[in-house]
């Protein structure tokens, strides 16, 4: 079942209009990527066409894309024998006009369909135009839910044609709600630890899930306290973070080292500020870079462990 968890404004103005019988056709919902718009989207999906079906046995055909009344636009992998690599870029004109069907099909009264649009954000320039005209003249009896990251970068024409829900980042506690929902099992040290990851959003921190967060801040945390003069963290680190398998924990500990750097700098004055704001800059360009670049892992790892020892008290190497 679908978990909505915060940002009860947004929830409860959405609530007032379909219960107020001033519902209207197109829903554009904003905010930070990753804080629940799309969760919450499928969820009033649910809502909206639960009818005689019953909410979970409509949760059960959404889920298996078997409702008949719903509609979900996604990027599509580039190949359908692998849908878990190779993403589209955009979601193309071609998925826009395939809602022609459920457009075309007669409704019962107080009948409802939906298309959940997730994001809107990711739509080819000629989508969205496609997508326009359905919104400039609604179908009877639709809603269009829109998830976008960044309003600001859609058509005029399309933002004025939506209600807009914002959402907004959730709280620690919220995030932590979710990730229990997520897995009961998961241990509070690593929740933690995703919290902190997380910014308000539970969906950056699900990111994370299952790479052993809270066992990377440790290390982290240990090279920062004494500067790993042996260099035997940063190197069990370099070898353990290298390696396809462990890009998603490599990854991981790009974003966290600059955080960590971070957190330091705010507790400090003088001239360990300064060294800690050099050392958050580099720390920063080279998580941008290594990617980007695609660097050697283990040396990237080295070199970047290197910049945390400079937290270390009376370190000054790096």
């Amino acid at each position: 079942m679908t978990i909505v968890v915060g940002n009860a404004a947004a929830r409860a103005a959405f609530a007032a209009a379909v219960t107020g019988g001033a519902l209207h056709h197109a829903w554009l919902l904003t905010g930070p990527e990753g804080v629940g718009k799309a969760s919450f989207a499928r969820a009033a999906a649910v809502d909206l066409l639960a009818g005689r079906e019953g909410r979970e046995r409509t949760e059960a055909m959404i889920t298996a894309d078997a409702h008949h009344g719903y509609r979900e636009l996604v990027r599509l992998p580039k190949d359908p024998d692998k849908p878990d690599q190779d993403i589209a870029r955009s979601i193309v004109i071609k998925q826009v006009r395939a809602l022609q069907p459920l457009f075309a099909r007669s409704l019962e009264p107080g009948e409802r369909r939906v298309v959940l649009i997730d994001a809107i954000d990711d739509l080819e320039r000629a989508a969205a135009n496609a997508l326009l005209k359905n919104l400039e003249e609604p179908p009877v009896g639709t809603v269009f839910l829109l998830v976008s990251h960044a309003p600001g970068r859609l058509l005029p024409t399309i933002r004025s044609r939506c209600r807009q829900l914002r959402f907004d980042p959730l709280g620690d506690a919220e995030v932590a709600q979710v990730l229990r929902a997520h897995d009961p099992e998961m241990q509070d040290d690593e929740i933690a630890a995703l919290v902190a990851v997380a910014d308000g959003s539970p969906g950056r921190a699900l990111a994370f899930a299952g790479l052993s967060i809270a066992a990377l801040d440790r290390d982290l945390a240990a090279i920062a306290a004494d500067g790993d003069p042996a260099n035997r963290v940063r190197t069990r680190l370099a070898k353990a973070l290298s390696g396809k398998a462990a890009h998603p924990r490599y990854l991981a500990f790009l974003d966290r080292a600059p955080a960590l750097i971070a957190a330091a700098a705010r507790a400090r004055t003088g001239p360990a500020l300064r060294d800690a704001l050099d050392a958050y800059d580099r720390a920063r360009a080279l998580s941008a870079m290594a990617p980007a670049l695609s660097l050697v892992a283990e040396t990237t790892v080295f070199e970047m462990a290197g910049l945390v020892a400079r937290l270390a008290p009376d370190r000054r190497d790096g």
